[in-house]
């Protein structure tokens, strides 16, 4: 069953959604599909083109025109038309405005085509924000993991003083807030958990709890 299984774990930003995806995919030997490295792809093309984001028609003819490659390995590279773009869809500049462009319809049509071609390879771990939802209603497990306001900026926070963005605290607290907002009221495919979906809170948690707690509900998934 495991070489086949599909896992959705869908999550508001900083809950830990792709630390936990890769460790559960390794662990697994699966695939792991980041999908918000794509939407960030196509925010980082558009900032890169100059397109405005209120734009919309603009950024979803440019989406159906781009190509976006993950590559399935320990690197876990990200190419935008065949440019290494894995660190460059990190910045804060991407994170403010991946969520408006992720809101545009064709925009989440032509990327949720691509998600469901890589769940159609094999095995897949899948996170991102709809896709027990919507990109893989089917999934034989579907995670919402959710953490605190405070953990989730603090974990975003952290990641990007790691990556050497000096962005203060209160900042990315507040882009955070605004991301979420967009994020739950945009009119497609909404931040809401799956109905079938078992709601974890990662608040004070590490990860190798996390995922020994996942691996425990497949394993009553292959029992049932």
């Amino acid at each position: 069953m495991t070489k086949n299984l599909q896992i959705a774990i869908d999550g508001p930003a900083g809950a830990g959604k792709s630390t936990i995806a890769k460790a559960l995919a390794k662990e697994l030997g699966l695939f792991y599909v980041d999908t918000g490295a794509m939407y960030r792809a196509i925010a980082y093309k558009a900032l890169q083109l100059n397109i405005p984001l209120d734009q919309e028609a603009e950024i979803a003819k440019m989406a159906q025109q781009t190509e976006i490659t993950l590559e399935h390995s320990e690197a876990r590279r990200v190419f935008c038309d065949g440019q290494d773009v894995t660190e460059e869809i990190r910045s804060p500049e991407v994170s403010r405005c991946v969520s408006v462009i992720a809101a545009y319809p064709q925009v989440r049509q032509r990327l949720v085509d691509l998600q469901r071609q890589e769940a159609r390879r094999g095995g897949v771990v899948m996170d991102g924000r709809d896709i027990g939802t919507y990109v893989l209603p089917d999934a034989d497990l579907k995670i919402f993991l959710t953490a605190s306001a405070e953990e989730r900026a603090k974990r975003r926070w952290l990641e990007l003083q790691h990556s050497g963005k000096n962005l203060s605290f209160d900042q990315v607290k507040k882009d955070m807030a605004i991301r979420d907002q967009i994020d739950q009221e945009r009119e497609v495919s909404p931040l809401v958990p799956a109905e079938d979906a078992i709601i974890l809170d990662t608040t004070g948690l590490g990860i190798e709890e996390i995922v020994e707690r996942i691996i425990r509900m497949i394993k009553n998934l292959k029992r049932s």
